[in-house]
Parts: C-alpha cells; sequence; structure tokens
C-alpha cells in the first residue's frame, strides 16, 4: 500500500526546496546529501545500508513500485507522496518516472581500499563528463572491479547524470573520490597492483598483452579524459601504456567502450589458470 501522509503539491514547500537545490554540486557538498531517480536506483539506494533518507513518489509510482516503497520504510526513509509537478520539480530528467530518493554520500576513503587489497581497480583520472564517469563506473561493475577512484580532476560522482549513467553500480562497489591522481598511483603500487594506463597512442597492445600472459595479476586501469586522454605526467606514472586495438576502419573508441573492453580484459586474465583470482581462490 502506499504511504498515508498528506500529498506535496507546492514546489515552495520545505522539503521541495531542500531536495531540489541537491542537483547543484555546492549544496550536495555542504549536506553530503544526492538524488537518485527512477525504480532501479531507489531500489540500490533502499537496499544500501544507511544510505536513502527520504523519497518522494507519486500516487501512479506508489502503487506500481510498492514492493520499493516498502523496502524504503523498511530502510527508515521518510516517505512523501508528491504531485507530478513536484516530482518534476525535484528531478533532473525530462521524463521523471515518479520515484526521486534523497540519499547521503557513500564514497570510501582511498585508505580503506587499499586496505581491501582490491585486485581490479578503475582510476578516472580527469574525466569530465558525469554521463561518461557514470558509465564507466557501471562497466566497473559489470567486469568485477572492486574498487573505482575519482581523482580531484574529475567529475563529481554525485552529479545526477553521473548517478543515472552507473544504473545502480554506484551503490555495489566502493568508490573513492577527490583522490590525486599521483597519490592514486603511488598507493595502489605500494599495494602491489600493476598500474596500466589506457590511451589510444600507447606504446603496447592490449591483444600482444594478453597473449604474452602479462595481465592475470593485480591491475588498475587509468582512464583520461574523454577529449584529449591522458597528459604525459600521467601517462608517465603507470607501468604501462596501453592502446585498444582497432581492427576496423573506426578512428578510435569512446570512453566508455575503451574501459569497458580493458576492464574485461583483466577480468578474463585473472580468471583464467594462474590469474590472481585463481590463485587466491576468489
Amino acid at each position: 500500500m502506499p504511504p498515508v501522509s498528506p500529498e506535496l503539491i507546492s514546489p515552495r514547500s520545505p522539503r521541495v526546496v531542500a531536495a531540489r537545490r541537491l542537483a547543484k554540486r555546492n549544496f550536495r557538498g555542504k549536506e553530503r546529501l544526492f538524488l537518485a531517480e527512477g525504480p532501479q536506483a531507489v531500489r540500490e539506494a533502499a537496499g544500501h545500508a544507511d544510505t536513502l533518507v527520504e523519497l518522494f513518489a507519486t500516487l501512479e509510482a506508489a502503487e506500481r513500485y510498492a514492493d520499493i516503497i516498502g523496502e524504503a520504510r523498511t530502510a527508515g526513509a521518510r516517505i512523501h507522496l508528491a504531485s507530478e509537478q513536484v516530482i518534476a520539480d525535484i528531478s533532473t530528467t525530462v521524463t521523471p518516472q515518479g520515484l526521486v530518493g534523497v540519499c547521503r554520500f557513500l564514497d570510501t576513503p582511498f585508505e580503506e581500499i587499499l586496505r581491501r587489497r582490491a585486485k581490479l581497480v578503475a582510476v578516472l583520472a580527469h574525466v569530465r563528463d558525469p554521463g561518461n564517469a557514470g558509465t564507466v563506473l557501471r562497466c566497473a561493475d559489470a567486469a568485477g572491479a572492486e574498487a573505482v577512484v575519482l581523482t580531484d580532476a574529475s567529475v563529481d560522482l554525485y552529479n545526477p547524470k553521473a548517478v543515472r549513467a552507473s544504473v545502480g553500480s554506484l551503490f555495489h562497489l566502493p568508490v573513492a573520490v577527490g583522490v590525486p591522481v599521483e597519490r592514486a598511483v603511488a598507493g595502489l603500487k605500494d599495494a602491489g597492483v600493476r598500474i596500466l594506463a589506457a590511451d589510444g597512442v600507447g606504446d603496447r597492445d592490449l591483444d600482444d598483452e594478453l597473449d604474452k600472459g602479462t595481465m592475470g595479476g593485480p591491475t588498475a586501469w587509468v582512464f583520461g579524459n574523454e577529449a584529449w586522454g591522458l597528459p604525459e605526467e600521467t601517462r608517465a606514472l603507470a607501468d604501462a601504456v596501453v592502446r585498444v586495438p582497432i581492427h576496423g576502419r573506426a578512428e578510435s573508441l569512446n570512453l566508455a567502450t575503451a574501459a569497458a573492453v580493458c576492464l574485461y580484459a583483466s577480468a578474463r586474465a585473472q580468471r583464467a589458470a594462474g590469474g590472481c583470482r585463481t590463485a587466491t581462490g576468489n
């Protein structure tokens, strides 16, 4: 059953105003809260301990997604029925799906990621497009990566477009934010992780690395800016600079596609005979 509460119909309601402000980065940082829109994101937030604070739902959405409303109640979230106009006012999408959650920040300290001894990590250095950042996070999750690191030069993890593009993966694996790229690389190297920079002009070919059997150990892939890739000083930090081979006539791959290829290549190598996941029983 939908929650029994007065319907919020005014965009000037204090609760609505407070939620709407979270579309802006400075308010998100101040409150350490962000928006999760749609049934998939809200369901994931409700299932992630102590994350979902508040949920706005139209009557139609509350009835359609009664199970999600129940999960949100169990999670201790405050639930508000809201008019479609209020949902549209809070939402950052063109066609809102009737559910908008307010969630606590859930990034993980970089030191904690190092303590977990992750074997496959994606490092986003200078990634500025929120859609790309969220999609790479989704790819990392799908490939079985155990952590993602966003450097201090990258986009805000909690940008609504990044949250949507992650399609719930934001809630699945630890993500460190605001880490200088030099610190990220040095910390991972000290933890025994090989650093591979993905770059279209890399001097090593991904296929060759796979054929040589060099991809089975703990690995962190560093991905750069969508337009100009990785700066020379960042490439110089890596153990190797690797390019994804282009076998056809395409000029290049976009960031998210290249990240998926690289991460899956490492995941496959690590699961092969002698790879680090097999050797450790993972």
